[in-house]
C-alpha cells in the first residue's frame, strides 16, 4: 500500500514537472502575429536587449530568399517567416508573373542556419506590383502555429498547412478578389480549437474557418464591410467560459461566434473607409485605435445585437493610424511619427504624449520598395532610387498620392510595424529600420535607438520576442538580437 502511494505521488510529481516544463516552453513561443493572442506582449522573465547594432548584441543575421512584410514567429527552437520572389522586382520591369513564388523559411534560432524552405507557386493572376501594393507586396500575412503545424495565408493563393519538416499537407482557396483600390491583403490567420480562421477581406470579403486537419471549409461569414479591413482578429475570454472572435472593420467592432461564424454583436468603432490596425483585448474588453482622423474605442464583449449604448466602456479621439498599440499594466501604448503615446486603458484618458528624440546613432539611409536577393545574397542597395521617399512623406518615383516606390504620400511617413513589449520595455520600429526603445512606465522615458547597416532594406514587419531574444525582419534579412551574457 505504501509502495502504491509512493508510485502515485511520484507519478503526480512527474506529471506536474512535465506540465511545468511544457508551460515554460509554450510561454517562450511567439506563435502568431503579435505573439500571445495578438497582445504584442512577451511575459518571459529573461531580459531583452536595450541596445544593439551590427557589432553589438547581434546573435546572428541571415539573408532571406525574397522580401516580405510578414512578421516572424517562434515555435520551439525554430523561427518561421514568409517571403516572395520571382516577380515585380521593378515596377517598370516587373518580369513574368508566372514566376511568382511564396516561401516559408524555417531557421534555427540558435545559429540562424536555414533548416528548410518550402516554396509555393502563386495562383494567378495576381494584383499588379504598383502604387500602394508595392508598399508591402506578396507576403504580408504572418504565419500561425499550434506547435505541430505551420499555417500560412497567401491571399489569392489560399491558406496552407505544413508540418514542421516543411511538407505541405493541404491548400485551400478562400477567394481571388482584389479588394478596394488594389491595395492588396495583409490580415493574418488565427487558431481556435480545431479551426484555422482566415480573414479573406480582399479575396472574398469573408471570414473563413478551415478544419486544421483537412483544410475543408467549416463556416464562412461574408460582409461587405470586410473589404476595408487589414487587421487581424483576437479571441476574447468571456466570464461564462466561452470565447468570442473580435475583429474591427471600418466603422464597427464585431463579436463573432468562433464555432459557427455567426455575428453575436456589433458596436460603433472607428469611422473610416478602411482600417489597418488590429483589435486587442484585456479580459472581456476589446480595444481598437486607428483611422485617419484618429479614434479609440473600448467595448465589453459578450453582448447581443447592437451594443454601442450598453457595452461601450469609453471612446475618444486619438491619433493612431496603421500600426496596432498594446496594453500593458492597465495602460495602452503606441508610437509613430516621432511621438510616443500612453493612455489609461480603464478611462481612455491621456497618461503622456511625448516627442521621441533622435539619438546620436543615425538611422540607415532610406531605401526603395523591397527588391529580391538572388542565391540568398542581399539585393543591391537601392537607396538612390528612393530620394524623396519616406522621409519626405511624398514623392518617390511613382509620384501622386502614394508616392510609388519611394514609400511616400498617404502611408509613406507612417510605421507599418506594431509595437511589442518585453522585459518592461516597448520596442517601436520605423520603416527605415530605426527601432526606439521606451520604458513601459507612467512617464515617458526613452532608453535607446538602434539600427543596422544602411543597406538593410525596409522594416515593415513586427518583431517577435521570445526567451530574451528579439527577432527583427526586414525586406532583406532576419536578425536575432540578444543581450550579451
Amino acid at each position: 500500500m505504501r509502495l502504491e502511494l509512493m508510485l502515485v505521488r511520484t507519478t503526480a510529481v512527474v506529471c506536474l514537472l512535465s506540465a511545468a516544463l511544457s508551460n515554460v516552453a509554450q510561454s517562450a513561443d511567439w506563435s502568431r502575429f503579435r505573439g500571445p493572442n495578438g497582445s504584442g506582449v512577451s511575459t518571459d522573465a529573461v531580459a531583452t536587449p536595450t541596445a544593439w547594432s551590427e557589432t553589438e548584441n547581434l546573435k546572428w543575421k541571415v539573408g532571406l530568399p525574397g522580401p516580405g512584410s510578414s512578421s516572424p514567429i517562434v515555435v520551439g527552437e525554430r523561427v518561421y517567416v514568409t517571403c516572395w520572389s520571382g516577380y515585380a522586382v521593378d515596377q517598370e520591369n516587373p518580369g513574368d508573373p508566372e514566376n511568382l513564388k511564396r516561401h516559408l523559411v524555417s531557421i534555427d534560432r540558435a545559429t540562424g542556419a536555414e533548416v528548410w524552405t518550402a516554396t509555393v507557386d502563386a495562383v494567378l493572376p495576381e494584383d499588379p506590383y504598383s502604387e500602394l501594393f508595392a508598399q508591402h507586396g506578396y507576403a504580408s500575412h504572418t504565419p500561425v502555429s499550434d506547435g505541430e503545424r505551420i499555417y500560412v495565408f497567401f491571399g489569392k493563393t489560399g491558406a496552407l498547412a505544413l508540418d514542421l519538416n516543411g511538407n505541405q499537407l493541404w491548400q485551400t482557396g478562400v477567394g481571388t478578389g482584389s479588394g478596394m483600390s488594389g491595395w492588396g491583403t495583409a490580415s493574418s490567420p488565427v487558431l481556435y480549437k480545431n479551426l484555422v480562421i482566415v480573414t479573406a477581406a480582399a479575396e472574398s470579403k469573408s471570414l473563413v474557418a478551415l478544419d486544421k486537419q483537412s483544410g475543408e471549409e467549416v463556416w464562412r461569414y461574408e460582409n461587405d464591410a470586410l473589404r476595408g479591413t487589414w487587421g487581424t482578429p483576437v479571441l476574447v475570454d468571456l466570464a461564462d467560459g466561452r470565447q468570442e472572435l473580435a475583429i474591427a472593420v471600418p466603422g464597427e467592432i464585431w463579436g463573432i461566434d468562433p464555432d459557427t461564424g455567426k455575428q453575436r454583436w456589433r458596436c460603433d468603432g472607428v469611422d473610416d473607409s478602411y482600417l489597418c490596425a488590429s483589435v486587442f483585448a484585456d479580459g472581456d474588453v476589446v480595444y481598437v485605435l486607428g483611422g485617419r482622423r484618429g479614434r479609440a474605442v473600448a467595448v465589453r464583449a459578450g453582448g447581443a445585437g447592437d451594443v454601442t449604448d450598453s457595452h461601450t466602456v469609453w471612446s475618444r479621439g486619438v491619433q493612431s493610424q496603421i500600426a496596432t498599440p498594446l496594453l500593458y499594466a492597465g495602460r495602452i501604448y503606441w508610437a509613430g511619427n516621432n511621438t510616443a503615446n500612453c493612455i489609461d486603458a480603464l478611462t481612455g484618458e491621456e497618461v503622456f504624449q511625448s516627442r521621441v528624440e533622435s539619438s546620436s546613432r543615425q538611422a540607415p539611409a532610406e531605401t526603395a520598395a523591397p527588391t529580391q536577393p538572388t542565391d540568398r545574397q542581399p539585393p543591391p542597395d537601392r537607396a538612390a532610387a528612393a530620394q524623396g521617399g519616406r522621409r519626405q512623406g511624398f514623392g518617390g518615383r511613382g509620384g501622386g498620392r502614394f508616392g510609388g516606390r519611394g514609400f511616400g504620400g498617404g502611408f509613406g511617413n507612417r510605421g507599418y510595424a506594431s509595437v511589442v513589449a518585453a522585459d518592461g520595455k516597448l520596442y517601436s520600429t520605423s520603416r527605415n529600420g530605426l527601432i526606439t526603445v521606451i520604458a513601459l512606465d507612467t512617464e515617458f522615458k526613452q532608453l535607446a535607438q538602434n539600427s543596422f547597416d544602411a543597406d538593410s532594406g525596409d522594416f515593415s514587419a513586427t518583431p517577435a520576442a521570445s526567451d530574451g531574444q528579439l527577432f527583427i525582419r526586414s525586406s532583406k534579412f532576419l536578425y536575432c538580437v540578444e543581450a550579451s551574457k
